[in-house]
């Protein structure tokens, strides 16, 4: 009995020092071969994708009360594992938490997919009384197994105001590089590469922060709580949360063997992590006009009437399922008289006559009256916009020569109640949302104390306006937040005002080359109003196919007077191989991405024995092509045929076959494999 009773004693010893010891270190295994190694007396851990370092010393942090406070303060801590299944994935969720002397608890949650080859990560912080506006879900060092010269990084913004344009920025020593909520850094050789991301977005403003310290040392900070006026817009500091436990935005960290598989990865994961609020759009992708291209302020109701005229009579096949919408922008109101909207009402039964959707335009957290002073009284309630002016110090929040009105003040949601009311007693079937990022601004102080940041601000002013619409409007936004807006819109703009010529191509394609992701984000993304007016035969066509490329096709010219357009669009926008293309509303994918401030030259949509491959030249002299078919994924055997859709001419290409385009030309190709 002796004997047992030390051997149990000595087996129990065992036990607790090797339980000891594998607490000093977690194996953490997600995807198919990545393992994360916790090192729990340090606060950090390494990432190995396939055996390789691809994340060093990593940790997680914030600023609360503030103090700074690391996961690396504390050698003690706890570790809880937890089997969980979501709208994403499965796996294991493995929760670090350690308390400090001054009574603050930080909490990282680790969450490992069994089936994504990517995890995510917050960090939390509890304790009482808490304040914070700065939290570090992630900060570490990638790396490389050779070096980082052949990398680029994508600058992502935060929305498409300003024409401000999606940036590929080759890695140079000692220069950052901040892209707002997502980034790729990918070899631009082979496109291995790492995507960092935020999945939700009613909290925080975030950016992703890289630096390049050596050859192979990128130094990267994910920083909830970022604000940047050229980035965000915002004019002061994020603002803070205050409770008893403070969370970080969530973060994906991935790292693919083809970075444009891990940015649509990214944006497919966005959507199931942030249900949509608005209704799952059923209906076909959208074709039509919007008023904004040509006839701007000169918009009245003879001259809509002749535009729906035009569509009916000379535009019956530029149609998809039978559906085609006119829309009218900014400058409806020259057909309001005080508060009798039946002009309105006369357009859009006009354009039901003539099996047409009638649409609409508004910003529905701008003043364009400021200026007029604030006496004024809002349409809806009894507030006057003085009063509801977002408050930014001793000032309030002026962008794009509009002032914005806070979205948690009850004058702002009498006014979008009234206003969505008149646009559904006329019969509107779309509307297009405008200025939306002035409803994100940060303010000194909302109307709803509750809120305290822009982007809750951002969350209740969306939601109040999707309960007026009651879903009986397809939702279209222009400027808007990139990532914020999938839960609320069908539809939105990729980039900001574009019009007719080549370089409004290139413009518009610089979003697509490096934001098309979001066509999983959206059920659709669109090119902005495709203007033809006097541009060459050749602008015109790259002009459409780059908004069929995007994935939907919205015209712009002035259909009620004549010109060289209408017999243009009449050609162009009834193709109905082009048409075809866009049935699915789903956009090509960039053939390359590390283009700088341009565009790549070569688009590809896959749809199985079929490969739509788009070509442009954004020159004015000519270029030519060559086509890849490795870079393409295409088998140069299994290729059948290849059809011209512009000219429905058949050409012979092999691989690294280079096709001569002329100044602005642009073609489509269709590729049917065996």
């Amino acid at each position: 009995m002796k004997f047992r009773f030390k051997r149990m004693h000595y087996c129990a010893a065992l036990c607790f020092i090797l339980l000891n010891l594998t607490s000093y270190a977690q194996k953490i295994r997600f995807g198919a071969n990545s393992l994360i190694d916790y090192q729990t007396e340090k606060g950090i851990f390494n990432v190995y994708v396939d055996g390789e370092l691809v994340l060093k010393d990593a940790f997680s942090a914030g600023r609360v009360n503030k103090v700074f406070i690391s996961s690396k303060d504390f050698k003690k801590r706890t570790t809880q594992k937890s089997q969980f299944k979501n709208s994403v994935g499965k796996g294991l969720c493995y929760r670090f938490t350690a308390k400090n002397e001054a009574g603050l608890t930080l909490e990282q949650s680790v969450y490992a997919y069994t089936d994504q080859n990517f995890f995510t990560i917050d960090v939390k912080v509890l304790g009482a009384d808490l304040s914070s506006n700065e939290m570090f879900p992630l900060k570490g060092e990638l790396v490389t197994k050779q070096d980082f010269s052949d990398f680029t990084s994508l600058f992502v913004p935060f929305d498409n105001d300003t024409f401000i344009s999606y940036q590929a920025n080759l890695l140079k020593i000692g220069k950052e590089n901040t892209s707002s909520e997502v980034t790729a850094i990918y070899n631009r050789i082979n496109r291995n590469g790492f995507v960092i991301g935020t999945l939700d977005h009613d909290q925080w403003k975030t950016g992703v922060i890289s630096k390049l310290q050596a050859p192979t040392l990128l130094d990267l900070t994910v920083q909830s709580g970022f604000t940047n006026e050229e980035i965000t817009r915002d004019k002061i500091a994020h603002g803070f949360l205050k409770d008893s436990s403070i969370t970080s935005s969530k973060v994906l960290f991935g790292y693919f063997n083809d970075w444009r598989l891990g940015m649509e990865t990214y944006a497919k994961t966005v959507r199931k992590n942030e249900k949509p609020i608005v209704a799952d759009w059923k209906g076909p992708s959208p074709v039509g006009w919007n008023s904004w291209g040509v006839m701007q302020e000169k918009i009245s109701l003879d001259k809509a009437k002749k535009v729906v005229d035009f569509f009916a009579d000379e535009l019956k096949q530029f149609r998809i399922g039978d559906v085609c919408y006119i829309d009218l922008d900014s400058y409806w109101d020259n057909m309001l008289k005080g508060d009798d909207y039946s002009l309105l009402k006369q357009f859009a039964d006009y354009c039901k006559s003539k099996n047409l959707k009638p649409g609409i335009y508004w910003a529905p957290f701008t003043d364009w009256g400021f200026k007029d002073g604030p006496d004024r009284k809002a349409k809806g309630g009894q507030y006057t916009y003085g009063e509801m002016w977002t408050k930014v110090g001793n000032g309030f929040y002026d962008f794009d020569g509009a002032r914005a009105l806070d979205p948690t003040h009850p004058g702002t949601q009498m006014r979008i109640k009234d206003m969505i009311s008149n646009f559904k007693k006329c019969g509107f079937e779309m509307i297009k949302i405008d200025f939306l990022g002035h409803a994100a601004a940060e303010s000194t102080q909302f109307y709803d104390s509750k809120i305290t940041t822009g982007m809750q601000a951002y969350k209740v002013g969306m939601e109040y306006l999707l309960k007026c619409l009651d879903n009986k409007m397809l939702v279209y936004a222009a400027i808007s937040p990139s990532l914020a807006s999938g839960k609320y819109v069908q539809v939105r703009r990729i980039a900001c005002d574009a019009f007719k010529s080549i370089k409004d191509t290139e413009y518009t394609l610089n979003s697509v080359t490096n934001g098309w992701w979001q066509t999983y984000l959206y059920n659709y993304i669109d090119a902005d109003h495709v203007v033809l007016a006097d541009e060459s035969e050749a602008a015109n066509v790259a002009r459409t196919l780059s908004a069929i490329v995007t994935g939907t096709l919205i015209s712009g010219d002035d259909f009620s007077s004549d010109g060289q357009w209408k017999a243009r669009a009449t050609k162009l926008f009834q193709n109905q191989d082009l048409l075809k293309i866009i049935e699915d509303g789903k956009a090509f994918r960039p053939v390359e991405g590390n283009k700088g401030k341009s565009a790549s030259n070569q688009f590809l949509k896959d749809k199985g024995k079929v490969q739509y491959l788009a070509l442009f030249n954004y020159e004015n002299k000519n270029a030519s092509v060559k086509i890849d078919f490795q870079q393409l994924g295409i088998k140069d055997q299994s290729v059948l045929a290849v059809e011209n859709l512009m000219t429905r001419k058949q050409i012979d290409i092999v691989h690294n076959s280079e096709i001569l385009l002329q100044p602005a030309e642009a073609i489509m190709l269709k590729i049917t494999l065996k």
